[in-house]
Formats: structure tokens, C-alpha cells, sequence
């Protein structure tokens, strides 16, 4: 889950390569860094502390036993969906500010797709947060977990542990930029000189990056203002809607899986992406090598080039060692011979 949130962020960057907001681009790229670090280390901090379980729906809870993975991957998610003051805030919101200002063909669409991946984001990502950290433990209830180690002791019931500080302290070393970075740097990077003579762009044609300069009053007064605007409600709303969802009502999802099962099959298969790479691909990877390998290698390049190279110089040798038999003779007759054959020709050729 994290890994496909990467591309969606990496979607967020490209939508201001299109918008020409390129120093945008390079700042989300920089404070993304820092949260989607830390919620990776958060991910495997949790993996670790489970056991190596790495299924949410075995896992809830967590929060009580591993409180510094705990409060540093909420940080870290309320980094990634934009949470005003935060680090993804000011470069998140940049974007879909910069979509806005700009009228290249096809910047509608745009619009619409980051501000509803501001929702999506939300809720998924606060689906993962209330799913292992919140309710109750269900470690126990993994069937994969009765296992049992070298002296026949079950790991069914070992309760979830906080990681040693070899992971938890660069979780907090990451947590710390993740929340101030972006409140620190945007002035410069974004409507500073940082990028001068790096990224050249001609504010006529594409003045979005010019726009979001002449609205900026500061990191603060930027803050504040987001607690008005719709991508602050778009992503409390995918909050909300995955607590109510995961917390409060689990049916709901459940309904909807059932109600959309078709789509449900589609999305747990991840677009069949996987089976179309094993079953297609691979295998016809598969058959081109061992076709170029049988018919190729072994066929054309070892059996005719390599030996049968060696094959027509035994050929040659062959009939080579008989005409050089070393009788004097032998050679006579045959000087004979080529001489009737050489008269005979230029008679032929001589009536």
C-alpha cells in the first residue's frame, strides 16, 4: 500500500511538470522524500514488531505495543494527505494551486484528478493507520502464526514488540523534517531564488508558478488558509470515511465488496498484472530463450558454426591425405593426368 502510494505521489509530480511548475515538482519530490521514508521504515518497523506478519487484516491494536512506530507513522500519514502546517501540505497543495492557475488544454481534468486523489489518499492511507494501530489485537487470530520455533514454542500468541532504536531512532530523525520541512523551505525553494538559472520558465505562456508567488504571504498565513479550502475537507472527509469504515461500521466494506465483487476481483488481482507477467510474458520469454538457445546456440553456432567448421576442415584433410601419399609415382600420374586434361580442354576449346 505504501509502494502503490509512491505512484500516486510520483502522479502528483508529474501533473506539475504538465502545469510547467517544475520547482513544485522538485519540491514535492523533496518533502515526500522524508514521510514516504518514514512510513516505509514505519512498515517495516510493524513487520518486525509482528512477527514478520505483514497482512493488516492479522494485525490491529498496534498502537499499545509499539507507541514510537505509533505516533511516528501518524505523523508521517498526516504528512502524505496534506495536513496543513505539515511537510506534504505546502508541496501538495502547491500543485493542485498551480493546476489551478494554469490553462493549458486538458488542466480541467487535471484539477479534478488531484483533487480527488486528495480524498482517495486520505482514505487509504488512514485505512492502513486505523487498521494496525487502532482496535482490537487480531495478531492471535492469524492462522499463519502457528509455527513453532527449534525448541516447539508457538509464535501464535507472542504480542507485538516495539522495534530496537537502531529503527526507532531514524524513525524520529525522519518524523522531524516531515513535519517542519516544508514550513521551512517554501519560501525559499519555491518563491525564493533557490532555483535561479536552473529552472528557466516563460512567465507569459506559463505564469502558474508566478501566480502561487504573488498569493504567498508565508508559510503561516498559507497554513491557516487551508483549513477553508476543499482539499482540507476532501481529505478529513477520506479520514472520517475510513474511521466510520474501519472502526465504527465494518460491514460497510464488507457490503461494498460484495455489491462490487467484480471490481473487488479486478483490484485483489491487481489488474491481473501479476498472472499476465507469469503466464504471457515470462513464458513467452521462456520460449524465446530456449528457442534461441536449441535452435541458436546449440543448433547454428555450435553445431554448424563451431564443429562444423572443424567437420569440413576433417573433410578437406581427409581427401588432402590421400592425394599426398608421398610415392613419386603417384605424383607422375598425376602431372600426366592434369597434362591430358589441360590438352583435351584447349582442344576442346581450339577445333
Amino acid at each position: 500500500m505504501v509502494a502503490y502510494s509512491t505512484l500516486s505521489q510520483l502522479g502528483y509530480m508529474t501533473v506539475a511538470l504538465g502545469a510547467s511548475a517544475y520547482s513544485v515538482a522538485v519540491f514535492h519530490l523533496m518533502t515526500h522524500a522524508f514521510f514516504k521514508a518514514l512510513l516505509f521504515l514505519g512498515a517495516g518497523s510493524v513487520i518486525m514488531g509482528m512477527h514478520h506478519n505483514q497482512d493488516i487484516r492479522w494485525m490491529g491494536g498496534v498502537r499499545r505495543f509499539m507507541p514510537i512506530t505509533w505516533i511516528t507513522s501518524l505523523l508521517g500519514s498526516l504528512a502524505l494527505i496534506g495536513t496543513p502546517f505539515f511537510a506534504g501540505f505546502y508541496s501538495k497543495d502547491s500543485i493542485i494551486e498551480a493546476v489551478a492557475h494554469t490553462h493549458l488544454p486538458g488542466s480541467g481534468f487535471a484539477q479534478f484528478a488531484v483533487l480527488a486523489g486528495v480524498f482517495v489518499t486520505a482514505f487509504y492511507s488512514f485505512r492502513m493507520y486505523f487498521l494496525v494501530f487502532h482496535g482490537e489485537p487480531r495478531h492471535h487470530l492469524n492462522p499463519d502464526a502457528h509455527h513453532h520455533d527449534d525448541h516447539g514454542h508457538g509464535h501464535a500468541d507472542h504480542a507485538p514488540h516495539e522495534s530496537p532504536a537502531v529503527v526507532t531512532v531514524p524513525l524520529i530523525l525522519l518524523a522531524i523534517p516531515s513535519v517542519i520541512i516544508g514550513f521551512l523551505t517554501i519560501g525559499n525553494l519555491l518563491h525564493g531564488n533557490f532555483f535561479d538559472g536552473a529552472i528557466v520558465v516563460d512567465a507569459v505562456k506559463h505564469g502558474a508558478v508566478k501566480a502561487l508567488t504573488e498569493s504567498f504571504h508565508g508559510p503561516v498565513a498559507m497554513a491557516l488558509h487551508g483549513f477553508s479550502t476543499l482539499p482540507f475537507f476532501l481529505a478529513l472527509a477520506g479520514v472520517v470515511a475510513a474511521y466510520y469504515c474501519y472502526m465504527v461500521n465494518p460491514k460497510v466494506p464488507a457490503a461494498c465488496q460484495r455489491m462490487f465483487s467484480g471490481v473487488y476481483t479486478v483490484l485483489e488481482n491487481k489488474y491481473y498484472m501479476d498472472w499476465i507477467n507469469e503466464n504471457i510474458l515470462a513464458r513467452f520469454a521462456r520460449a524465446l530463450g530456449t528457442g534461441l538457445w536449441k535452435a541458436g546456440d546449440q543448433a547454428i553456432i555450435d553445431g554448424g558454426v563451431v564443429n562444423g567448421s572443424w567437420r569440413v576442415v576433417g573433410v578437406v584433410s581427409a581427401i588432402a591425405r590421400h592425394l599426398q601419399s608421398g610415392y613419386l609415382y603417384h605424383y607422375a600420374g598425376v602431372m600426366l593426368l592434369g597434362i591430358f586434361a589441360l590438352m583435351t580442354w584447349f582442344v576442346w576449346l581450339n577445333p
